[in-house]
């Protein structure tokens, strides 16, 4: 059974940092795409970053220049970088990964939650 487990998140001020991680782990042949959403109370769920297994990288508008994703392949893991954080980004962040088990789908991990006090 794939199980994605998010770890990193927490309480931090404003302009403060965090770094989230995710491990994928279970049965399954290889993983394509990883990447972080984000929804807070009252908003759909949003892209945040997506990374390819060959390292190509999407960074949603509200969050370029102050998060970084990336990956390390042979761990199944994938972090998200957050600096210069706003209450804005206050939200649960979620890791999803395209797996390749009996065929190519897409995982969720439970979420964990980033609160930014002001």
């Amino acid at each position: 059974q794939v199980q994605l487990v998010e770890s990193g998140g927490g309480l931090v001020q404003a302009g403060g940092s965090l770094r989230l991680s995710c491990a994928a782990s279970g049965s399954f042949f290889s993983i394509d795409v990883m990447a972080w959403h984000r929804q807070a109370p009252g908003k759909q769920r949003a892209l945040v970053a997506a990374i390819s297994r060959g390292g190509s990288i999407t960074y949603g508008d509200s969050v370029k220049g102050r998060f970084t994703i990336s990956r390390a392949n042979a761990k199944n893991m994938v972090y998200l970088q957050m600096n210069s954080l706003q209450p804005e980004d206050a939200a649960v962040y979620y890791c999803a990964a395209a797996l390749l088990t009996s065929r190519m789908r897409d995982y969720w991990g439970q979420g964990t939650q980033v609160t930014v006090s002001s």
